[in-house]
């Protein structure tokens, strides 16, 4: 069985299957702060997705994060390790990418088992 959870016209933000969850790419509602403050709210975003699911963090498997400024990736990670759960962390990817937005500073998709 496929869970999938705001469900919308083009994508839902997140779908739950065989006891894994795949999060949609999540993005800053407000552009008008910096990376450290777009990057965490992107990070309360995937705790309130993952939550939903009855996850959290710890169970990140994954993530990939996309940043249009590689100059950015310094100070976004200052906001990532205080983040992520220590002994938890996932395996990761960064790039360097052009959203679709070009106010958001960052993107990040995760993997996380259920």
């Amino acid at each position: 069985m496929i869970q999938r959870f705001e469900i919308g016209k083009r994508l839902s933000e997140m779908a739950v299957h065989n006891g894994t969850i795949y999060l949609a790419g999540q993005v800053p509602e407000d552009t008008s702060v910096n990376i450290q403050g777009q990057t965490k709210q992107v990070l309360e975003s995937i705790d309130g997705l993952l939550a939903q699911a009855g996850s959290d963090k710890s169970k990140i498997l994954h993530a990939q994060i996309f940043l249009p400024d590689l100059g950015d990736f310094a100070a976004m990670n200052e906001v990532w390790e205080a983040w992520v759960v220590p002994g938890h962390t996932p395996t990761r990817a960064t790039v360097q990418a052009a959203l679709a937005n070009p106010k958001w500073k960052i993107e990040v998709v995760v993997t996380a088992a259920v």
